[in-house]
């Protein structure tokens, strides 16, 4: 039977010579979301509290609830981070970190690397170029004025447009994650304005290790969860003995991991994870980098 290529070069290895590189992605979307008092036309659907209103009216309980994601359950992420000594990409709405700069200097505080996830927590695929193309510019600049430094990844509210990639590279960004196709980064070639094609890093994500999982319905639980995310790095570290270099794809939201109930999920990972010293954890800008490095377009 014929197989699909491996997408890693079988000499490929990360810079601590392992064949495994884990990316944990800390979205932080609190204080971004539609709200009725800020001029959307209608609020975020709430999850937890299980009720959709049909009438665009403010939701105070919901908006609480978001607002946890950064009193409680920022600190406690980023303790946990700081307890293994492990770096993370956060994936930042520009007016999240304007409502909570505290959050923005802990994160480069860090050594920790901030993408943009749009100025506010938006769907770009209906937006036409003009709007597609300033509403990334605002979060560019809103998250370089927060944390000091430029973004150099773009993840969607998960939609984007044909020309996406194409206002990306434009604006100078290096790595784009809006991509669930593979267990490790590849090239893309985008077509550009005046018709010819630059490469770009696409940093493929993923759905089914996210804590998104604990909203979702049916739901997890946090142990069904912690399961789920060490069967998926003990199968691609296997794998990857043998088969070629692979990454994994941790996503958390403040809100959801960050509850009493679920943070010790997210800590025994992350002792699962120290338990194995031949895996690279790092920022997706450094993942995009060694990429671009060893493998050409």
């Amino acid at each position: 039977m014929a197989l699909p290529p491996d997408p890693a070069p079988k000499d490929f290895t990360w810079p601590n010579g392992g064949k495994l590189a884990l990316s944990i992605v800390v979205n932080v979307e609190e204080g971004a979301e539609r709200r009725i008092d800020e001029g959307d036309k209608r609020p975020e659907p709430v999850d937890e509290l299980g009720a959709v209103p049909g009438k665009p009216i403010r939701i105070h309980g919901n908006e609480s609830n978001y607002q946890y994601g950064i009193n409680r359950g920022a600190p406690r992420v980023i303790k946990l981070l700081d307890e293994a000594k492990l770096p993370a990409t956060w994936t930042v709405c520009g007016q999240a970190l304007e409502k909570a700069p505290w959050l923005g200097k802990a994160i480069v505080a860090r050594g920790d690397e901030p993408c943009n996830h749009g100025h506010k927590w938006a769907f770009t695929a209906f937006m036409g170029e003009a709007e597609e193309t300033a509403f990334i510019a605002k979060g560019t600049k809103s998250i370089e004025a927060t944390t000091g430094r430029r973004p150099s990844g773009w993840l969607s509210r998960y939609l984007h447009t044909d020309i996406t990639r194409r206002i990306l590279k434009e604006q100078g960004y290096t790595y784009h994650m809006d991509d669930y196709s593979d267990d490790f980064p590849y090239w893309s070639q985008v077509e550009m304005g005046d018709g010819s094609k630059e490469p770009m890093v696409i940093l493929p994500y993923a759905i089914d290790s996210n804590d998104m999982k604990f909203w979702l319905s049916p739901s997890f639980t946090p142990d069904m969860w912690l399961d789920y995310a060490k069967r998926t790095f003990n199968w691609l570290h296997e794998e990857a003995k043998t088969d070629g270099a692979r990454m994994m794809s941790l996503g958390l939201h403040l809100r959801i991991i960050g509850r009493p109930g679920r943070i010790d999920a997210f800590r025994q990972f992350l002792a699962h994870v120290k338990a194995h010293s031949d895996v690279w954890v790092a920022t997706r800008e450094d993942i995009a980098a060694h990429f671009a490095e060893e493998v050409s377009p």
